[in-house]
């Protein structure tokens, strides 16, 4: 089973395992434990930050639920230990129990639709802000005055903790109606398990760091496609292919790269540089850039074909490759072929506008992963990326009968069955041309090692991408604390080293990052 931190749950599915943990406990209890979480982590904020907690000043912004309710009785704690902390109500009522106990413990609560001026001067003043103005069950925008404390917390110097989810976001979808009146968390406290719109763009930008709450919630009782997997550390080791002493260079599973073109034959060469940095212990060119290929990199075995190369465990087609006619005859027979494949770029485009290749897709019996950023989606689905992009990305995946791996900010990985992945360990600086390219080579190597240890079905392959996904931010990151900006190039270079470090990281149990 999946750890909490790694696991989002959506709204109805975390309201019905809370409603089983209810039953087993005292009544409030994990309210309390929610609540003394929370008022541990901003005090461990206000002593980093004024060295005591004793004077610090705290503001509560208080909806009329539960989230409302933590965020009291956190106050609560904290004025007992000496902080001066206010409350900020968003409406006419309070959590009962919470506000009792937080006004026995010396706290202050304003209305604040009624002294907005005051509010805004203590959100102004404050150390530490805490968030629980809506949690799981809000939806919509923010309303007043709640959508103007929400667009303060932009514009303060306090730490902001958001209470379960940052007030403005939707749970399931990641959907941020107004971004400007949505609360800006520094750090999110979350309990029991993730939440798609800690994860999922564009309201993952709004969560800052994440603490997971384990309040004891049975995560065991779902079905695993039920869930959305953010990947770390310990869950890339634990998937990450090792070679071993007996491992020969066909054994560690052998990939195919068909991309690049007289006028993009760079993408070759980074598809193909992707690929070496992965697992793979051979790795085949078929295509039009053919010496700039064996100039970059001699160890790789070159034909001017997929019919004419040797056998291969995954292709991966389509980065530079153009959309003419050579182009559809090599992702024709990629699709042909009887091992996983990977398309992408190129060859993405030539699926959405060719019915007969869309048929070769969709009659596949082996693994075949579609890569496209959102544009490319655009083309593959018909239309933009809705609001509820997972829910978006899997009828396409089904339609297609592939795994789609969305890239951008956090890479969506998701299945027809309903499976799917996060990953979120690329930075910003991934944001380059020809990244995706390093990517899709790095993917095929991947599942090509994996492949030969056991025949891929589309779980575990769906298990290998969302990986790869990651090894390749992991990469990301290294090049950048090594140069600060970066290149496709410097990208490929680092996938070994991004190996080295995920596997050391999920041996120590770590998933501290970088």
């Amino acid at each position: 089973m999946y750890p909490p931190e790694t696991v989002a749950l959506r709204s109805t599915q975390v309201r019905a395992l809370e409603a089983r943990a209810y039953e087993s406990v005292p009544a409030g209890s994990l309210m309390q434990k929610v609540a003394m979480a929370i008022a541990v982590l901003a005090a461990g904020e206000l002593r980093e930050h004024r060295g005591l907690v004793v004077g610090g000043r705290v503001v509560l912004l208080v909806g009329t639920g539960d989230n409302g309710g933590d965020a009291l009785f956190a106050g609560a704690h904290l004025a007992r230990r000496g902080a001066r902390v206010d409350a900020l109500l968003t409406g006419d009522r309070a959590h009962g129990q919470g506000r009792i106990a937080f006004e026995r413990a010396g706290g202050r609560c304003h209305q604040a639709n009624v002294e907005f001026t005051i509010a805004r001067d203590l959100m102004f003043e404050a150390d530490v802000i805490i968030d629980g103005i809506v949690g799981i069950g809000g939806s919509g925008a923010l309303r007043e005055p709640a959508a103007k404390l929400a667009a303060l917390t932009h514009a303060v110097d306090s730490i902001v903790i958001a209470v379960d989810l940052p007030s403005g976001v939707d749970c399931d979808s990641g959907h941020t109606p107004h971004p400007r009146q949505t609360v800006m968390a520094d750090l999110t406290i979350t309990s029991g398990c993730l939440k798609p719109a800690l994860v999922v763009m564009p309201a993952a930008h709004f969560s800052g760091d994440i603490e997971v709450v384990d309040i004891g919630l049975e995560l065991t009782s779902l079905d695993d496609d039920d869930l959305l997997i953010r990947i770390d550390d310990r869950l890339a080791a634990q998937w990450l292919y090792r070679p071993h002493e007996l491992d020969h260079k066909f054994s560690r599973g052998v990939v195919g790269i068909a991309s690049g073109s007289p006028r993009y034959p760079g993408a070759a060469v980074l598809s193909t540089g992707g690929a070496r940095g992965g697992i793979a212990g051979f790795v085949r060119y078929a295509g039009r850039a053919v010496q700039n290929v064996t100039a970059q990199f001699p160890d790789v075995v070159c034909a001017d074909s997929i019919a004419a190369a040797g056998r291969v465990q995954c292709w991966v087609v389509g980065s530079g490759l153009g959309t003419d006619g050579i182009a559809r005859t090599e992702v024709a027979a990629a699709l042909n072929s009887d091992v996983c494949v990977v398309l992408d770029a190129d060859a993405i485009t030539l699926l959405a506008t060719d019915p007969e290749l869309a048929d070769l897709c969709r009659d596949r019996d082996r693994p075949t992963i579609l890569t496209p950023h959102r544009g490319e989606f655009q083309r593959l689905a018909g239309c933009p990326l809705s609001e509820d992009p997972i829910s978006h990305l899997t009828s396409v995946a089904e339609r297609f009968g592939a795994i789609i791996l969305l890239k951008g900010p956090t890479t969506l990985i998701v299945t027809a069955s309903g499976s799917a992945y996060v990953v979120d360990s690329g930075p910003a600086e991934l944001g380059t041309a020809g990244s995706g390219d390093v990517l899709a080579g790095l993917m095929g190597s991947m599942i090509a090692a994996h492949d030969t240890v056991r025949r891929l079905d589309d779980e575990i392959a769906t298990e290998i991408a969302a990986v790869a996904a990651y090894v390749h931010g992991i990469a990301g990151q290294i090049a950048v604390a090594d140069g600060g900006t970066i290149t496709s190039v410097d990208v490929y270079e680092h996938v070994p080293a991004a190996i080295g470090f995920i596997r050391r990281a999920g041996e120590q149990g770590s998933d501290e990052g970088l």
